[in-house]
């Protein structure tokens, strides 16, 4: 236990919590520039297994801000092999689970069917909203997250209680193949995956439920803003 000592002297925490972590499954979608941190941080704190599943490859022009990915896994491994290969030499007590593919409607719920919780660290809402139906469907917590230039935002997503992917962005932006982004703004809200996932598995704080996190680095702008279900939302109404 010495490794999470300072996290079990956490008050309100303690060993009881510390178990519940090394117990549960978190499911990481997409191992990139949110997906790094958050897996870090998670493996730090004893999640005892983690999912990582991302499609693509390391390019060059990530490693600003993927910070599990080094020159040398350029054209060698996978962002999921390359995530586990340094998560299992972090902290070689933990189950790491890498696996290369894309997420569609057929195969998520054998991808993620032990998770305990999901996070949402993918950059296109095609996928997100195929993750959002299966959550919704198997009432699985998730936390989406999305960054872009110097700002990001970030809700805990409870289906069946608090707002759906869908209900939130109804009518999803178009995909962009390439988008500005600092390394540090996707640091700090893939961290603040972490710390949410950890709230929710132990019970402990205040997540960020029917809430929406706004920031802006750049300028130090912060904003929570209070968000309920949408009527009639077509997500919520087949669940």
């Amino acid at each position: 236990m010495e490794r999470y000592s300072r996290q079990v002297i956490l008050d309100g925490f303690g060993s009881e919590k510390q178990k519940i972590l090394s117990e549960s499954t978190v499911g990481i979608l997409g191992v990139g520039g949110l997906g790094c941190p958050a897996a870090t941080y998670l493996a730090g704190a004893g999640i005892g297994k983690l999912i990582l599943v991302d499609s693509q490859s390391p390019e060059e022009s990530n490693l600003n801000r993927q910070i599990l990915h080094w020159p040398e896994d350029i054209g060698e491994r996978s962002k999921s092999e390359s995530a586990a290969w340094k998560l299992k030499r972090f902290n070689p007590d933990i189950n790491i689970i890498e696996k290369t593919m894309e997420v569609t409607e057929d195969n998520i719920k054998e991808i993620f069917m032990d998770a305990n919780l999901i996070l949402d660290c993918t950059d296109n809402f095609l996928t997100r909203m195929i993750l959002n139906k299966y959550c919704i469907n198997s009432s699985t917590p998730f936390i989406h997250a999305a960054v872009e230039s110097w700002h990001g935002q970030i809700t805990t997503i409870i289906p069946k209680i608090t707002p759906c992917l869908k209900c939130i962005f109804p009518n999803p932006p178009p995909a962009k193949k390439i988008f500005p982004i600092i390394g540090p703004a996707a640091g700090i809200f893939g961290s603040l995956q972490a710390s949410e996932a950890i709230k929710i598995l132990t019970g402990t704080g205040d997540p960020l439920t029917s809430k929406l996190l706004i920031g802006d680095v750049q300028y130090n702008q912060w904003d929570i803003i209070e968000i309920g279900k949408r009527e009639n939302c077509p997500a919520c109404k087949i669940a």
